[in-house]
């Protein structure tokens, strides 16, 4: 799982800073395995202004240009099209490594057709600051030479990458990781509990549950009018930094919920849906052409999404090609369901399917998540993409857990050694969402639906430590095995 510092702080207000954040990460028990700071690879670049630029007399395609460096001024043959006087660009001083051709530059100056060249300046794919490589970066604004390009380009957000442990599905976003920051005493955790927007319409698409011991509750709404463009630039930036590559509006925004809320969604081309959408089980003989390209046999055990033309989804793990968004696409229909966890995961096996939804729903999906998904998906499409929302539609329920568990704050110190406060423990908690209920020696807890491993007083004592530190369980020695005659089971020992 990656995510960018500025993404974290969307849900936590914190001074803290990054060694500060990665420290508490490992001691609320999130594994940081690496963290990508862009201005390390592009420390070498900055940025420069092109004082002339002229046609190379022996080569039409490339223009020698006079530039002001960090260096100096410098003379680089070009062969971009868009280099010209006057512009803002990148530059890479001899010996430079370039990360996006995989090669350094020569260390001594270089004959481009007859007229040395020293150094480069470099595209945004050049640079994998983005995918443009038909011309130089060309900067807009006043940005003085020697700026480091990491500045002049907005690449100064360090990635974190972590392991997520299988109990904790809730790490699977970023919101999740933020509550554990706050409760571990990195500030103050913000929830962005999206608002219910109402639609002006009735959704026409009915929605059927055929199966609900696989799929308990489905929610969706239509909603028509989208113009399906690029996303803007701040999700593209975070769906890189989680290593995704963009793809159109519809399909950034149910990835960078999944990511964000650890909340699976899948959205259909409405033009392309026929009658109903029904949550099913699968049929011997069916198949589904999924959107990774492959043609999967489906079987009865199978939780799938169909209409009237057949299977066009596998409930959990992936959607088809016959529904999917596209360039073309204004009215899109949204999904956001529960899928079980088990039935998913046999699917994900029996098909070989590894898919970022697969890998969410058979670790566990809050289920109250389902309602919060849909609006802030319609809340980022109408935003972004425009158009007209229906009002939601729901199918079934999933039932919430309504059993309480009993804490004795004494075992904290009883089972760790640590010494505390009643009002710290109740901070944490409270920092974790969990309901108290204080009946003095006995308090009575409700955990938060996302948190499915909180059974027993105990749960409860490993969470008040881990966000307390392990580091600050005390030592204490083992008991020294208690005296006795020593026994004598051969003539040998009795020497």
């Amino acid at each position: 799982m990656r995510f960018s510092l500025s993404w974290l702080n969307d849900h936590l207000v914190t001074k803290a800073s990054l060694q500060d954040i990665l420290d508490l990460m490992l001691k609320a028990g999130l594994e940081v395995e690496e963290v990508i700071d862009p201005r390390e690879k592009l420390a070498p670049f900055t940025v420069c202004k092109v004082i002339e630029a002229k046609p190379h007399p022996d080569a039409d395609k490339l223009r020698v240009c006079t530039v002001d460096t960090i260096d100096g001024v410098k003379q680089i043959v070009c062969g971009a099209p868009n280099a010209r006087t006057g512009m803002t660009a990148i530059y890479a001083p001899l010996g430079t490594f370039i990360p996006g051709l995989d090669f350094a530059l020569d260390k001594k100056p270089r004959a481009i057709r007859g007229i040395e060249s020293h150094g480069m300046m470099c595209s945004s794919r050049e640079l994998e600051t983005g995918d443009d490589h038909d011309g130089i970066i060309d900067l807009q604004g006043d940005f003085k030479v020697g700026t480091p390009a990491a500045e002049a380009l907005g690449q100064t957000d360090p990635v974190i990458d972590f392991e997520v442990t299988p109990n904790r599905p809730d790490w699977l976003g970023v919101q999740g990781i933020a509550r554990d920051l706050a409760a571990a005493g990195a500030g103050r955790f913000l929830r962005n509990d999206p608002k219910k927007i109402n639609g002006s319409y009735d959704c026409p698409i009915d929605i059927k549950l055929e199966a609900p011991e696989a799929c308990p509750m489905f929610a969706g709404a239509l909603i028509r009018g989208v113009t399906n463009g690029p996303s803007p630039d701040w999700m593209q930036a975070r769906l890189k930094a989680a290593g995704l590559q963009p793809k159109s509006l519809l399909v950034d925004i149910t990835n960078y919920i999944s990511l964000d809320r650890a909340r699976p969604l899948h959205v259909y081309d409405a033009a392309k849906l026929s009658g109903a959408v029904v949550a099913r089980l699968g049929k011997k003989g069916e198949t589904l052409e999924a959107l990774d390209g492959k043609t999967y046999l489906i079987t009865d055990d199978m939780c799938v999404i169909a209409d009237n033309s057949g299977v066009i989804g596998l409930g959990g793990v992936m959607g088809g090609v016959s529904t999917a968004v596209s360039a073309e696409t204004t009215d899109v229909f949204i999904e956001s369901a529960w899928f079980d966890p088990l039935r998913t995961a046999r699917t994900g096996r029996a098909t070989g399917i590894h898919s970022d939804a697969r890998y969410r729903f058979e670790r566990g999906v809050d289920p109250q998540s389902c309602t919060d998904g849909l609006n802030l998906a319609i809340a980022l499409i109408l935003e972004y993409g425009g158009g007209q929302v229906s009002k939601a539609k729901i199918a079934g329920s999933i039932s919430i857990r309504t059993q309480k568990v009993t804490f004795y704050p004494k075992d904290v110190e009883r089972l760790t050694g640590l010494v505390v406060k009643p009002a710290e423990m109740k901070r944490i908690l409270k920092d974790l969402e969990f309901d108290i209920e204080d009946a003095g020696d006995a308090w009575y807890l409700m955990p938060p639906s996302h948190r499915f491993d909180m059974e027993q007083s105990a749960d409860i004592v490993e969470e008040i430590a881990r966000l307390i530190g392990f580091d600050q369980l005390p030592t204490t020695s083992l008991p020294l095995p208690e005296g006795g005659r020593r026994v004598i089971t051969t003539p040998r020992q009795a020497r």
